[in-house]
């Protein structure tokens, strides 16, 4: 992308910030329509894409007369090559909305989609044989200050000149990889009676079984793969994977109790998502831990896996799905109102206590 749409982007994206804030301040409460008019044509015409032009945009379309419309597509040599499904400024995005446009993107052959309403963008891999939430490849908020150079460069990625390289498809498979690998590796850790017990005792001789079981126990291991970054019109896109090694825990290890600490989280909070259909709820308690199902989890994620395994109906013999606690559960920001992952709360004391 030339320097010229980059600083067009940089300029859009600035103004419709100030526009969410403005809009926000007075009450005013924007339709769908509006919500499109005011701030997503704007973004989507500081991306290259012309938005009164049949051949660039086509509004609620429909592959097949009978289909459930689609808010827009991005249309490249006359074929949709991204859906863009549209909500109202002060509706919060769902895991509802995103399965709709999916589904129909997967049927028509459609690989990309971004939910928004016209704050919160989310961009999804349609293609991706994985649960719904696992298809997000990233979701930035305009609104947020602190995110300017992460919207900037998140948008760029679906520009009207860069949908058909190749950059879009290398992130995603980077992100993927590493949410796997992640994942397989926090499990190891887990399984204190499993093959990474055995590793370790093999390669440590001088060390029991038992030693090995109980120095797992005590372990607080934490995988961390830095977002990578892609080189939009720069060449080609080469990701940037690296796995640090786990950081002291005044530095990254950053827990509920923390936060608390902070006066970021003011317990007893309520946590809430809807998943698979089903309406899961959680209570951050004033000891760090958190209340769900019946029970007390000693972290986000391990009440995330719980409420999963439950909305599932899996049988009690079988281990809890492994979840990002931080981005599954969702608060209710007693400012604007809106459902946030309680993520965002741990971005603003890394910011602040960095």
């Amino acid at each position: 992308m030339a320097a010229k749409p980059h600083g067009a982007l940089r300029g859009t994206l600035n103004e419709v910030r100030t526009k969410i804030a403005t809009l926000r301040g007075n009450g005013d409460h924007l339709s769908e329509e509006e919500t499109k008019a005011i701030l997503i044509d704007p973004v989507l015409a500081a991306l290259g894409w012309h938005v009164d032009e049949l051949e660039d945009v086509r509004r609620e379309y429909r592959a097949k007369p009978g289909d459930n419309p689609v808010d827009y597509a991005l249309v490249v040599f006359g074929k949709p090559r991204l859906f863009v499904e549209a909500k109202a400024l002060s509706v919060a995005l769902d895991r509802k909305s995103a399965s709709q446009v999916l589904g129909y993107a997967a049927t028509v052959g459609v690989a990309w989609c971004v939910l928004t309403n016209g704050d919160e963008y989310r961009l999804y891999k349609s293609h991706a044989s994985v649960d719904v939430d696992e298809k997000l490849l990233r979701t930035v908020r305009l609104s947020d200050p602190e995110q300017a150079g992460l919207c900037q460069e998140t948008l760029a990625l679906i520009a009207r000149d860069e949908v058909g390289d190749t950059a879009l498809e290398l992130l995603w498979k980077s992100q993927f990889v590493d949410r796997r690998v992640k994942s397989t590796l926090e499990k190891l850790f887990a399984e204190e009676n499993g093959p990474l017990a055995r590793l370790v005792h093999k390669r440590s001789s001088e060390l029991s079984l038992g030693d090995v079981r109980e120095s797992l126990q005590r372990a607080q291991l934490r995988v961390h793969f830095p977002m990578a970054a892609p080189a939009v019109s720069q060449g080609p896109f080469v990701p940037s994977l690296q796995v640090s090694a786990p950081k002291p825990a005044h530095s990254h290890g950053v827990e509920l109790q923390d936060l608390i600490n902070a006066g970021l989280v003011q317990p007893p909070l309520s946590l809430e998502k809807t998943y698979k259909g089903v309406q899961l709820e959680a209570t951050i308690e004033a000891d760090g831990r958190v209340r769900c199902v019946g029970e007390v989890c000693d972290s986000l994620s391990a009440a995330g896996g719980m409420a999963r395994k439950s909305a599932l109906g899996a049988s009690p013999d079988e281990p809890a799905p492994a979840t990002n606690g931080w981005q599954f559960w969702l608060y209710r920001d007693v400012v604007s109102g809106e459902l946030r992952a309680i993520d965002d709360l741990r971005q603003q004391y890394l910011q602040t206590s960095g």
